[in-house]
């Protein structure tokens, strides 16, 4: 499998999924035709009303990159039913050059593994247990079907027994000393075209009489056998290997190893490897949720390589980054934040670069290189630029990006002015949202210095409804601090009206006491003329926790 995941990080804003979409269709239309838009969360109001309005769909929801189990398994699985013979699933093994078999029911649910390590050892019996090779557990039909031959008599033909194999290559008085020592109704005798021995198994009322090599049986014997209600055989084969295939006549079902273990198809390959490296089993069925086979996973698929590769847009730091990306091959990153701590095994393209938006650098892509640019793809563009820069009165706004959003305007036939308004008024988080889920829609993990911290932002048509629930979004953000251990939590509203944001902040004294804002109420400070998260309030953050390290040191 191989494909290439257009990603932004983790609770997406407009400008991570405007720009991946658009990424991925510029990298479509230039080198890269796998690659494919996805994302890591959750869409909000703001993000669905940009997709109706361009008439795109939703990226694809991928929550973890890291290989699984699905992505290395054999996704052809080669299984015999609970009631087919060894002699089938030996056929099937020889074919396929498989050392172990599934057995699946009607519904592929694994009744267990059948390896061919078992059936040697059931097919060539220990010489200590000598009476093993003449047990033959079968019904008539089948042992008939297994040797390739016809059922001239049948007496009860599917009715599963344990018959004992005797072979009629002796001397007629020795043949009828050994019937003396068994019970007649389990004996199968397989004979050669010994007339004399055919007929002394049906007086003694045999269970059954198999005629090797092809040969005729009389009328008389056949008539005798009708009298007697001995069943018939005829098969093509001669007296050595007529008696080997009978026993493999039996129903897998009694030579499965019905201790196995099964994987899940979603499983993470990193959490299986060790158990099943480790395990004495040689395959693992693999099941989907609703425990169906679908497929077999053998020590050496643990070693195939999964092709799966990543670009990163707006944002360049693991802690961002969708689930198990270090697992993955990081193939380019285009940013606009702050360069974090990430590393990758080998040199990518890495463009970082001081615009308001990443939409803004893809847009730009379209242009410098000549590709056409669609117009529901500009449309997405200039939704994610206004959106992160807002409509260019953010600090992080700039002439690039003024540029671009112009250009923009042209393609796609919108007003970004109308567009902003619309945009903003399109869903309030706060009036939507619960508080856990209005604090966490659109929130970053950062890590300076050791000190692993959150900031979300939310952005507001005026601060009523932030007041209105202040009390419960200061309680969601001191529990969500709590459950991840950081060192703070904070959260910024902005009213994008008046330019002007409000600061909560959950966590340490030392911290709020470096915060020189004006504070409105405990944990709530006002900051004016702050609208950006990544160029004004970060950077903050960052000096006051130096400022709190360095007294503490």
């Amino acid at each position: 499998m191989s494909e290439v995941l257009v990603i932004g990080h983790r609770n997406p804003d407009a400008d991570a999924i405007c720009s991946a979409m658009g990424y991925a269709e510029f990298k479509r239309r230039t080198d890269l035709p796998q690659a494919v838009a996805a994302r890591c969360g959750d869409t909000n109001d703001r993000i669905d009303f940009v997709l109706r309005t361009f008439g795109m769909p939703a990226p694809r929801f991928v929550a973890d990159v890291s290989p699984k189990v699905r992505d290395v398994m054999q996704r052809e699985v080669f299984s015999v039913a609970p009631n087919s013979t060894a002699a089938e699933a030996l056929a099937k093994m020889d074919e396929h050059d498989l050392r172990i078999l599934p057995i699946l029911d009607e519904e592929r649910r694994c009744q267990g593994m059948l390896s061919l390590f078992k059936l040697s050892k059931f097919m060539f019996p220990s010489p200590n247990r000598p009476f093993d090779s003449r047990r033959v557990l079968s019904s008539l039909r089948n042992i008939a079907q297994t040797l390739g031959g016809s059922l001239i008599l049948a007496h009860e033909p599917d009715q599963e027994e344990d018959l004992i194999l005797t072979i009629g290559a002796m001397g007629l008085e020795s043949f009828a000393e050994r019937l003396e020592h068994y019970p007649r109704e389990k004996l199968l005798v397989v004979v050669g075209d010994r007339w004399d021995i055919q007929n002394l198994a049906i007086r003694e009322r045999v269970r059954a009489v198999v005629v090797t090599g092809g040969r005729d049986i009389e009328q008389k014997t056949v008539d005798a056998a009708q009298k007697n209600k001995v069943s018939l055989i005829i098969c093509p084969h001669d007296t050595a290997t007529t008696s080997a295939l009978c026993r493999a006549s039996i129903a897998v079902r009694h030579v499965v190893d019905e201790k196995f273990e099964a994987l899940r198809e979603g499983s993470s390959v990193a959490e299986i490897k060790g158990r099943t490296t480790a395990s004495n089993y040689a395959a693992f069925p693999v099941l989907d949720s609703e425990r169906r086979t679908v497929g077999i996973l053998s020590k050496t698929d643990l070693l195939k390589k999964v092709d799966r590769r990543l670009i990163l847009v707006d944002h360049n730091e693991l802690s961002q980054a969708v689930e198990g990306a270090d697992q993955v091959e990081i193939m380019e990153i285009i940013d606009h934040h702050r360069i974090g701590s990430l590393t990758t095994q080998q040199p990518i393209l890495f463009r970082n670069e001081p615009v308001g938006s990443t939409s803004t650098l893809v847009a730009e892509s379209f242009f410098r290189y000549g590709v056409e640019l669609p117009k529901p793809i500009a449309g997405l563009l200039l939704a994610g630029l206004v959106s992160d820069t807002l409509n260019l009165t953010s600090p992080t706004a700039t002439s690039r990006d003024s540029d671009v959003l112009r250009k923009l305007e042209e393609i796609s036939g919108v007003n970004a002015r109308d567009f902003t308004e619309k945009l903003f008024a399109s869903g309030s988080l706060l009036t939507l949202k619960s508080a856990p889920q209005a604090i966490t829609t659109d929130c970053k993990e950062y890590k300076e210095d050791g000190a692993m911290f959150s900031v979300a932002q939310i952005e507001e048509v005026g601060f009523d409804n932030f007041w209105k629930r202040k009390a419960e979004l200061l309680e969601a953000l001191e529990t969500y601090r709590g459950e991840h251990d950081y060192r703070f939590s904070a959260l910024l509203v902005t009213d994008v009206n008046t330019q002007s944001s409000l600061l909560v902040i959950a966590g340490e004294k030392e911290l709020a006491e470096r915060i020189h804002y004006p504070r409105i109420e405990p944990g709530v400070y006002e900051l004016r003329g702050v609208v950006s998260r990544k160029k004004q309030l970060l950077p903050f953050l960052t000096h006051c926790l130096a400022q709190a390290k360095g007294q503490a040191e």
